[in-house]
Parts: structure tokens; C-alpha cells; sequence
């Protein structure tokens, strides 16, 4: 009974841990956070395709979002590869690393956030970043956004 009672709280301990870890992938370590840590960083895309995979209008679903669509893209970045600055002030989404990995470099951490196969990362208002590939095969991303179409400018169209 004891070594059931021992193995199980090992069992249960395990799981804890495999929980708080799965929690952590993809996030920035407390430690790193800081308001500014970044202000800027590359500006020009590189070797990445970004295709839109299907959108919702929401104008006609939700009062009060005209203009603004929930779309469903697919990235896929190349080893080297840049998803320049950007800022998600006005356009919340969730990022899912489907295959390969990327490395985020956050307005908010000091370090940068790598992405594994697995992992969302949560886009919004207040989060400016660039990403690179520095893996030796291809990142594929799955992006769901909401994308305010009367926003005209360049930087409304990165990830």
C-alpha cells in the first residue's frame, strides 16, 4: 500500500511538472519581462509566404465590426527567414507553430521566445515583435487574426 500510495504521488508530481512546462513553452521567462526590453527590430520580410486560408466578415456577425474580417493564414518562414516589426494594437490573434520552430522577439522580453511545434502564442494590444527562423528547415505557422480592413497601413499586414 505504501509503494502504491509513493508511486502515486510520483505519478501525480510528474504530471504537475509536465503541466507547468507544457504552460511555459513558447512564453517569455518571468525573469526576462521588462516594459521596454525592445523597441524596434528588422524591418523588411524575408523568405516567408503568407496566405490567407479563409475569412469571416464580421460586420454582418457582430455589431460595431465593420470593416474587420477573422481570418485563418497560413505562414510558412524559411530557415533565415523574417516576419518584420510589427504591432498587434489593433489586431489580436493567436499564432500555432505547426511544424519546424521560430524565435519571437518581443517588445516585452529580453530574450527571445523560441516557438516549438505545439506552441500558441498570443498576439495582442500592447505587443510589438519581429520573428525569425534560426532553424535549418521550414517554420509553418497557422495565424487566426482579426484584421481591420480600413487599416491601410504596411505594418497591418504582418503577422
Amino acid at each position: 500500500m505504501k509503494s502504491l500510495k509513493l508511486l502515486t504521488t510520483a505519478a501525480f508530481t510528474a504530471a504537475l511538472a509536465a503541466i507547468a512546462t507544457a504552460a511555459s513553452a513558447g512564453t517569455c521567462p518571468a525573469d526576462q519581462m521588462r516594459a521596454d526590453a525592445r523597441t524596434a527590430g528588422e524591418t523588411m520580410p524575408a523568405k516567408v509566404t503568407d496566405t490567407e486560408l479563409a475569412f469571416v466578415a464580421l460586420g454582418g456577425e457582430i455589431n460595431g465590426l465593420d470593416n474587420r474580417r477573422l481570418r485563418l493564414r497560413r505562414l510558412v518562414v524559411q530557415p533565415g527567414g523574417v516576419v518584420p516589426w510589427h504591432s498587434h494594437t489593433d489586431r489580436p490573434a493567436l499564432i500555432m507553430t505547426v511544424s519546424g520552430q521560430i524565435t519571437e522577439f518581443n517588445s516585452t522580453c529580453a530574450v527571445g521566445i523560441v516557438h516549438k511545434a505545439g506552441d500558441v502564442a498570443q498576439e495582442k494590444k500592447g505587443v510589438s515583435h519581429w520573428w525569425k527562423n534560426t532553424g535549418k528547415v521550414p517554420a509553418v505557422l497557422i495565424a487566426a487574426d482579426i484584421k481591420n480592413d480600413a487599416d491601410t497601413t504596411a505594418a497591418a499586414d504582418h503577422m
